[in-house]
């Protein structure tokens, strides 16, 4: 036992015990559950939770990937919030800038994330998605300023964001990636026009954004102009691994709201149900040790490419199994989705985290894509022939 660990364990445990807000899932508007994040991050942040992977010269920053796995296997305890609304910023946008961005980028805006400043991203769009190097949205430089015409989509609260990660192609010579150039948008600029995506069942997580003559200087471009494929790089590797986990345990948690459904629809004594549930809870406790063995692996400096998209795939799969099981035994009830619960994915709302886990197998990075990575980074096996079809 690391006495150091568990003191921080108790520590993080009671704070949130005196701290964590009880009734987070009763927000009956998108907006009262923003304003709900905002106030967490807020607190988290003055309580040093917010950001410990941050450096050291941050509040609550500085921390060991042991002590962070700490903090999240906690907060996922305690069935806290997720900081849906401010991911994007502490993650995206402090991996972007502190590898790739310059001096006075990261004074700039890396106090004003800690503020609760919100950052969105703008990576994808209609025909740019799994294929982020087929991104169309073009910016030509004017002088000391670049003009960005195009369309971005499935953007994370974009609608709240006071700024954006935005990947625009500035040449189509040589190939795809070499066109490619990071900017940092803001999202109050003339010509920026979000449009928030309704989902199917019913929440307004995402949005779609149109640039129409947008102007960004050339002191928000973060790299080199055709850089911008390297920078997003940096980008994408920040969403992995301790979020992972956080959801794996979050999963395994909320499985008492499985065995209370099986319960109260006078199922206990059901062979067949608890088979499944057996098979389940062993699913979701697989995720759990596959993402704290990617966790271990990194801490060992022993990770591989291609971990990651095991870890994702698993979840994904079990999250869609979790909720499946959950419209199953629910029965006719479970069949009508009731109402909304806002930012989480294993809510009790069977039909409503049934809808919502299949975004799962697309976000960040879908499984086809987790699978190819898989198969030709890790097993070393050929590409497909180009033109090939099933």
């Amino acid at each position: 036992m690391n006495i150091e660990l568990e003191k921080l364990r108790t520590e993080v445990r009671n704070w949130l015990a005196a701290n964590a807000p009880k009734d987070w899932r009763e927000a009956a508007t998108h907006d009262v559950f923003v304003a709900g994040q905002r106030d967490w991050f807020k607190k988290l942040v003055a309580a040093g939770y917010a950001i410990p992977h941050w450096p050291a010269a941050w509040p609550g920053g500085g921390r060991s990937l042991a002590e962070q796995k700490v903090i999240y296997e906690e907060l996922a305890r305690a069935d806290a919030p997720r900081l849906l609304l401010s991911f994007v910023s502490t993650y995206h946008a402090f991996a972007t800038l502190h590898e790739c961005g310059n001096d006075e980028q990261k004074a700039r805006y890396l106090p004003r994330i800690m503020e609760g400043e919100t950052w969105c991203q703008g990576f994808s769009e209609p025909g740019a998605g799994s294929d982020l190097a087929a991104v169309k949205c073009k910016a030509e430089l004017k002088g000391d300023v670049y003009v960005i015409n195009g369309q971005k989509l499935w953007s994370t609260m974009a609608q709240y964001a006071d700024k954006c990660l935005l990947l625009v192609r500035t040449s189509s010579e040589g190939a795809k990636q070499a066109g490619l150039t990071y900017l940092l948008m803001d999202m109050k600029a003339p010509g920026v026009t979000v449009r928030p995506i309704h989902q199917i069942q019913g929440d307004e997580e995402f949005a779609e954004i149109f640039l129409d003559n947008v102007e960004v200087p050339v002191s928000e471009r973060v790299g080199a102009e055709g850089a911008g494929w390297a920078v997003a790089q940096a980008t994408l590797a920040s969403e992995r691994g301790l979020t992972l986990m956080e959801l794996g345990y979050r999963m395994r948690g909320n499985m008492a709201l499985l065995t209370r459904a099986i319960s109260d629809t006078g199922r206990a004594n059901d062979a067949g149900i608890l088979r499944d549930l057996g098979r389940l809870s062993a699913q979701v406790d697989a995720v759990c040790a596959l993402a704290d063995q990617f966790l271990d692996n990194r801490m060992n400096g022993i990770e591989q490419v291609g971990d990651a998209s095991i870890v994702k795939n698993a979840y994904s799969r079990a999250l869609r199994a979790w909720s499946d099981f959950g419209v199953r035994i629910g029965g006719m009830d479970a069949q009508y989705r009731q109402g909304i619960t806002f930012g989480d994915l294993n809510t009790g709302n069977w039909m409503a985290d049934y809808m919502n886990s299949f975004a799962w197998t697309i976000a960040g990075g879908s499984e086809e894509v987790q699978r190819n990575i898989i198969a030709e980074r890790m097993l070393e096996m050929p590409r497909e022939p180009k033109g090939w079809t099933a």
